[in-house]
Order: structure tokens, then sequence, then C-alpha cells
């Protein structure tokens, strides 16, 4: 079991955004970007923090995020499979939180109890709402190996990591003792996602 304070957390900010089209890392929400929000959430708690970002011709606004290490993807827009393995490589601890950009009411209790119930698996993976949420889960750095894996194969998917690794599936009941609303899993994805977040962050239905 690990504890906050040594596990790193990993955020992938390098993404197309095709569907929202403009990057969803630089979105504001209530006066800062999804990036920014996410970072300063989980920074208190993660002594490790790392963005995993596109290659800085590729970028199409400026990261700067205090105290976070900026890893650059070798190739523009790859796919979060890469990304992950990328973060995971860079990690300076054993077990990792990782997580997509597009999360801004992600909670950091959520992410802590994601690595204190990896235990001895190779990841901690929710299940909410009947999807796998690869992209809000803990994982062991060995996990990377497993990614370089399925890369070789030709495979792109995230979620098909779930499959292949040794891991707890984490249900809907043990994340709303830390999340009861379970809003870390709203993820915005297209415009009408992202005034629906907006809506809720101001506690409007």
């Amino acid at each position: 079991m690990a504890s906050a304070t040594h596990a790193s957390a990993i955020i992938l900010a390098g993404g197309r955004s095709s569907r929202m089209g403009k990057p969803k890392a630089g979105l504001d929400f209530a006066g800062k970007s999804f990036l920014e929000r996410i970072a300063e959430e989980l920074a208190p708690s993660f002594d490790d923090l790392i963005v995993v970002a596109a290659p800085e011709n590729a970028e199409s606004f400026r990261i700067q995020i205090p105290g976070a290490r900026i890893i650059r993807d070798e190739i523009a827009f790859a796919g979060p499979l890469d990304a992950l393995r990328r973060g995971l490589i860079a990690a300076h601890h054993e077990i990792a939180f990782g997580c997509s950009c597009d999360l801004p009411m992600l909670k950091s209790a959520v992410a802590v109890e994601l690595c204190s119930l990896i235990g001895e698996h190779a990841a901690a993976i929710p299940i909410v709402d009947n999807r796998t949420q690869a992209l809000c889960a803990a994982y062991r750095k060995s996990a990377a190996d497993s990614i370089v894996r399925l890369i070789a194969k030709g495979e792109q998917r995230l979620v098909v990591l779930a499959d292949v690794l040794d891991a707890r599936r984490v249900s809907e009941d043990e994340l709303r003792r830390v999340d009861p609303t379970l809003a870390s899993f709203i993820n915005v994805n297209t415009p009408n996602d992202y005034a629906r977040a907006l809506k809720l962050a101001r506690g409007k239905s």
C-alpha cells in the first residue's frame, strides 16, 4: 500500500482534442485552465507530478505548471497508450496515478484512494457507469512493459490495457466513499460536455 507522498501523478495533456475543436488542457474552469486545475488538485498529495505533453512544435498553448516535470511526446498525437508509457517510465515511484487532462472536477482523494487500493496488483482501475476508467487509475511502473507489448502488436486503445494487466477493478461504491457524486469521472470531450461541467461546478443541474 502506497502513501500518497510516495506515489507519482501523471497528467496526459498531449491529445488532439478533435471533438472539442481546441486543446482541452487549456480550457478555462473557474479562472484556471483544466490542466492547472488538475495539477493544483493533485500537487499537495503527490510529491512527483508529471505532465506528458505534445512536442513543443505541435503545442498550441504554452504549458507552465510550477513543480511539475514536463515530458514531451516523441511523436505528436500518438495516443494516450504511449503517453502513459512515457509517464510511467519517468515516474520516480513504483506506483503512479494516471489521468487525462479533461477531468476538471477530479478530487485528489480519488487519486490517493486508487493508489492505496492497488495492493499487489499491477493496476487499480475504476469501473464507473459500467465503463473502464483507464485514464483515472493507478498503475505500477511495470505496466509500461505491457504497454510496449501492446503497441508492438499495433494496439492503440488504452482500454485494452485493463484486460492484459492484473488489475483490481474498483467499484462505484468504493469510490463514493471519497467522491459521493463521482464528479471526478465527468470527462469533457465536446462543447456540450464542457457546458455541462461548468453548470455542475456552479451548482446548477
